[in-house]
């Protein structure tokens, strides 16, 4: 059965046009997310002439899915990249945060970020899209239901995911199953 999937970069991006005043992204992502060059590549669609500076924070799922992304001791590892990406292009008014993770360390970013830099969050964008699509496409709307019950099934250890999820989720009472993909 063909599946429709909602990308997470495109959503985000297509609205960068209306977000940066100078056209200086900076994008704080993962290593591999860094690496993989994708956010740079979506934006020059949309934003040709701009410049956009990707600084990998490696720490920072870490320090999320341990529970220290509040810790003080959390602060170096947070400051260092900013710090980085700033010193890389001095220029940058708007800092893509590229991971579904850094939310959760939205307040000692901000803390670390100038004013004057708008910090961008990926999930009411990616959720606008996924309304958007769904209004312009009744059809997949209907086969929908809205009173469904949330099963979360895992590859990993049931106690690890649903450790992790409570803090996403904000949930205490989530429930997970362990299974073997074949």
């Amino acid at each position: 059965t063909p599946r429709n999937v909602l990308g997470i970069i495109r959503p985000t991006v297509e609205a960068l046009p209306t977000l940066t005043r100078n056209q200086h992204i900076g994008i704080l992502a993962t290593p591999g997310t860094i690496q993989s060059r994708s956010y740079p590549l979506e934006i020059q669609k949309f934003l040709p002439q701009a410049t956009v500076t990707g600084q990998p924070c490696p720490m920072w799922v870490p320090l999320v899915e341990n529970n220290y992304h509040r810790s003080p001791g959390a602060d170096y590892f947070i400051q260092q990249p900013i710090q980085q990406l700033l010193n890389a292009d001095p220029l940058i008014d708007t800092i893509l945060l590229a991971c579904t993770h850094y939310p959760l360390l939205l307040p000692k970013i901000q803390q670390y970020t100038p004013a004057h830099i708008r910090i961008i969050t990926q999930g009411n964008y990616i959720a606008a899209s996924l309304k958007d699509y769904l209004r312009r496409h009744p059809e997949i709307t209907a086969q929908l239901t809205t009173t469904a019950h949330t099963t979360y099934l895992t590859t990993e250890h049931p106690h690890t995911f649903q450790q992790a999820a409570q803090l996403f989720l904000e949930q205490t009472n989530l429930q997970a199953q362990h299974i073997e993909l074949a």
